[in-house]
C-alpha cells in the first residue's frame, strides 16, 4: 500500500509549508492526483486518517482533486481519453501527447493564524 508513504509525504510538505508561517496550524490540504498516478483516492484518505489521528495535526482535513487523463493532437484538439482511445476526435491522428492525468501534486495547504501573530506582536 504504497497511499500511505504518499500520505507521510503529504504531512511532510505541510510541515514544511506550516513553518514559513510560525504559529500557525494547518487545517486543509489539497493534492491534485490524476487517474494515470495509481493511487486509490479512498485508500489515501484512509491512511492520511491514521496518521493524522491523535497528533498534532488532528483534524487536518485532506482534499483531493482528481485530474482525468487529456491528451492534446498536433491539430491542437485536446480531448479527454476514453479507454484506450487516443485518436483524436477532430482529425483522426492518432498519434497524440498526454497533457494531464498523472498528476502527483500538492496543490495548497491553508492554515489559520492567531490573531496576535497576523498582528505582528
Amino acid at each position: 500500500m504504497h497511499e500511505m508513504s504518499i500520505a507521510e509525504s503529504i504531512l511532510t510538505a505541510v510541515t514544511t509549508e506550516t513553518a514559513r508561517v510560525p504559529g500557525s496550524r494547518p487545517t486543509r490540504v489539497g493534492v491534485r492526483i490524476g487517474e494515470l498516478a495509481g493511487i486509490d483516492p479512498e485508500s489515501l484518505h484512509f491512511c492520511f486518517g491514521a496518521i493524522v489521528k491523535d497528533s498534532e495535526f488532528d483534524g487536518l482535513q485532506l482534499e483531493i482533486e482528481f485530474r482525468p487523463r487529456r491528451h492534446r493532437c498536433l491539430c491542437g484538439t485536446e480531448f479527454a481519453v476514453d479507454g484506450y482511445e487516443f485518436t483524436c476526435p477532430s482529425c483522426g491522428y492518432d498519434a497524440t501527447a498526454c497533457i494531464s492525468g498523472d498528476e502527483l501534486e500538492l496543490a495548497f495547504v491553508e492554515v489559520e493564524q492567531h490573531e496576535s501573530i497576523a498582528a505582528g506582536t
